[in-house]
């Protein structure tokens, strides 16, 4: 994959995202849905912060059943229950720690009034590319 921040655009690096991300076919495509901050139990924290780490471990836990890992995640979409900028530090804290040295995927944040389940206050999606 080849991730591009183009001129013309602010860098969105700080946020733990990339604008832009191709990935050359023939290539394995995977769908991860929805990751809450459940813990295996079900159990939610009513931490936002610790929502957020669960998802993301929730997330790796499914990309691994796919024989993937977060470098291979193309784009993401995260859920955000009462969406503000302290919520939005603590995202983009959580990705850049995630993905570390690796690019950051393409992101798209959609603030929302609830999610699936009572308590619930952050859920990520992800299309990866092998």
């Amino acid at each position: 994959m080849k991730f591009i921040n183009p001129p013309g655009l602010y860098d969105p690096r700080p946020n733990g995202y990339s604008h832009v991300v191709i990935a050359e076919a023939p290539a394995r495509i995977i769908y991860i849905a929805g990751q809450g901050g459940e813990d295996v139990d079900g159990v939610l924290s009513e931490s936002f912060e610790a929502q957020v780490r669960q998802a993301l471990a929730n997330l790796q836990t499914a990309l691994a059943a796919a024989d993937a890992k977060l470098s291979d995640v193309a784009k993401v979409t995260a859920l955000i229950v009462d969406h503000s900028e302290e919520r939005l530090g603590i995202f983009s804290s959580a990705l850049r720690a995630a993905w570390g040295e690796h690019p950051a995927p393409a992101c798209t944040l959609i603030p929302v009034p609830r999610l699936a389940l009572d308590g619930m206050l952050f859920e990520i999606e992800a299309t990866a590319v092998i």
